[in-house]
C-alpha cells in the first residue's frame, strides 16, 4: 500500500462546497501515479519501454462522507487483483482517519491499436513488490 496526501482546491468543489463526485476519480489517478512512482516506475517509462498503455476499463467509487474545500485528504492505494492482461487498483480516501470514499479501477494492458497484451513480467515484478495481489 502506498499513501499520498491531497489538498482539496476550490475548483474541485460544487456550489455546495462539496467535492464534485467525478473528482474522486482524479484523486484516484493521482494516487495511482504515486503508487507506480513509489514502485520505481512512471507511466511514461512504461509506455516507452514496452509500447503498451494501461487505459481504465472499469471504475467504481463508493461515497461515504463528503470531502470539502481545503480538506487535507489521505489516499491509500493498493494493488488488488492482477490477471494476465489487467490489474486492479484499490483506493481508500480518508480525512483525519474518517473514511470518505472507497473505490477501484481496472486497467487493461493494450498496444497503440487497442489490442490486448499480457502484462510484461518486468512490470508485474515492480508493481507487486511488497504487495499481496489476488490470483493471477
Amino acid at each position: 500500500m502506498v499513501s499520498s496526501r491531497i489538498r482539496v482546491i476550490y475548483g474541485d468543489t460544487d456550489q455546495m462546497g462539496v467535492v464534485y463526485y467525478a473528482n474522486y476519480l482524479r484523486y484516484f489517478e493521482a494516487g495511482r501515479s504515486e503508487f507506480i512512482r513509489a514502485k520505481g516506475l512512471r507511466y511514461r517509462d512504461f509506455e516507452e519501454a514496452f509500447g503498451l498503455l494501461l487505459p481504465v476499463a472499469e471504475a467504481s467509487v463508493s461515497y461515504k462522507v463528503p470531502a470539502r474545500y481545503d480538506d487535507l485528504l489521505d489516499l491509500e492505494v493498493s494493488l488488488g487483483e492482477v490477471r494476465r492482461a489487467s490489474a486492479r487498483f484499490d483506493y481508500r480516501l480518508l480525512r483525519e482517519g474518517t473514511l470518505l470514499a472507497t473505490g477501484h479501477t481496472v486497467h487493461a494492458c493494450v498496444d497503440g491499436e487497442g489490442r490486448v497484451h499480457r502484462l510484461p513480467p518486468a512490470l508485474l515484478e515492480k508493481l507487486t513488490a511488497g504487495e499481496a495481489p489476488g490470483p493471477a
